[in-house]
């Protein structure tokens, strides 16, 4: 892991006035962009060939002959092969002569291994990257882990699929689309057996992630994403904000639930079993008697990160939650950086960021607002891992 005293070497031969704000050109990259531009900051994005006109292209930035913005957020695209070529040695000397400062993103830790996102990449990241790591399920210490430590809610495991005796979610990866999943519920043993046997054949899971499965207990109940940002930079009782509240499209899912039960049942095999990928997101607000819940779990879960992940959570973080029919939130996921959903926050901001800034708040712009005040306070080290 890279320590503190490397950030600090490599921050030492910066210019702090000339930050430059960089992403993986994929996940929530249009969000960093426009929140970076508006606040004042140049943007890098890094993207991979033959995914990279939405940000070479569509969302280039057009400046006048002063600097000021007419169009666009992406400053400069930077096209590589790969994803991963980030982490060539030449590509990251390009990014420190430029300044760059890297906001990661779950595209950046899915192409490149978290090895070398940890000892390898020397560029500053903002945010924690020591916890980017709870996010792979194959760690003993993954979200579950720290969601257990901080005595935070999330949904039963059960070990055994023959011990399914409710409505469960089966969670493992897709075996043909690698970032995606291949989750699937069923609420007996036999349906487990009968679904797992069809989407084996059909290609969709294979053995081993089976055999590695999650198994959990299915919480009925609506899907609130919860962006949070935590700020070192903050005075005490301030430091955690709740930016806005996403949830999820899915494909086949949302397709699934728009057929009538009878014709649903009437689909072959290869149809009747919905995928869950995540196709796109809308905004959404929670009933006000529910926020303060919502801000006791993510006080929790910054004090174990403290606990447990020196320093802490830093910026952006998400709790992924279902509320059930009593009103109670569980946690099913964790992203210790910026969230999935963020997008739907792109140039409106969202009415708790808002409201809170009184000033249009994204995710991406509170980002680049935190990272302007370290420079300007030098504290930077604060901020940057």
């Amino acid at each position: 892991m890279l320590q503190r005293d490397d950030i600090a070497q490599i921050i030492e031969d910066y210019d702090r006035m000339k930050l430059r704000i960089g992403m993986t050109a994929s996940h929530s990259a249009l969000d960093i962009c426009d929140g970076g531009i508006e606040e004042g900051f140049p943007t890098v994005a890094y993207c991979q060939e033959g995914r990279h006109k939405t940000y070479a292209n569509y969302f280039k930035t057009k400046r006048s002959s002063s600097g000021r913005v007419l169009r666009g957020m992406v400053d400069k695209a930077i096209v590589m092969p790969s994803f991963n070529d980030v982490m060539n040695d030449s590509m990251q000397v390009e990014m420190r002569k430029r300044n760059v400062v890297y906001i990661p993103n779950r595209s950046f830790t899915s192409y490149s291994s978290i090895e070398d996102v940890e000892n390898k990449f020397r560029v500053p990241l903002f945010g924690s990257r020591n916890m980017l790591r709870m996010e792979e399920r194959t760690e003993e210490q993954d979200y579950y882990w720290i969601l257990d430590k901080a005595g935070l809610p999330y949904p039963e495991a059960i070990e055994n699929p023959e011990d399914i005796d409710c409505l469960v979610i089966v969670k493992l990866h897709h075996a043909q689309k690698k970032l995606e999943r291949g989750f699937f519920t069923c609420a007996s043993y036999a349906e487990y057996k009968e679904k797992s046997e069809v989407l084996l054949k059909d290609g969709i899971i294979d053995q081993a992630s089976l055999d590695g499965a999650r198994i959990e207990r299915y919480v009925i109940g609506p899907v609130f994403n919860l962006n949070f940002f935590y700020s070192p930079l903050a005075d005490e009782g301030e430091k955690l904000e709740l930016l806005g509240v996403d949830w999820r499209f899915e494909s086949s899912l949302d397709g699934h639930v728009r057929l009538p039960a009878p014709q649903q049942m009437t689909m072959p095999a290869h149809q009747k079993i919905p995928e869950m990928t995540v196709v796109g997101h809308n905004t959404a607000t929670i009933r006000e008697s529910l926020l303060e819940k919502a801000f006791e779990l993510g006080e929790k879960f910054i004090k174990a990160s403290k606990e447990h992940y020196d320093p802490g959570i830093i910026g952006p973080f998400c709790l992924q939650t279902c509320i059930d029919k009593d009103m109670n939130y569980w946690i099913y996921d964790v992203a210790p950086r910026l969230g999935g959903g963020t997008n739907v926050h792109v140039n409106v901001g969202h009415p708790y960021g808002n409201a809170l800034w009184r000033k249009p708040m994204s995710s991406g712009r509170r980002i680049a607002m935190e990272l302007r005040m370290a420079a300007e306070q030098d504290r930077l080290l604060e901020v940057l891992t």
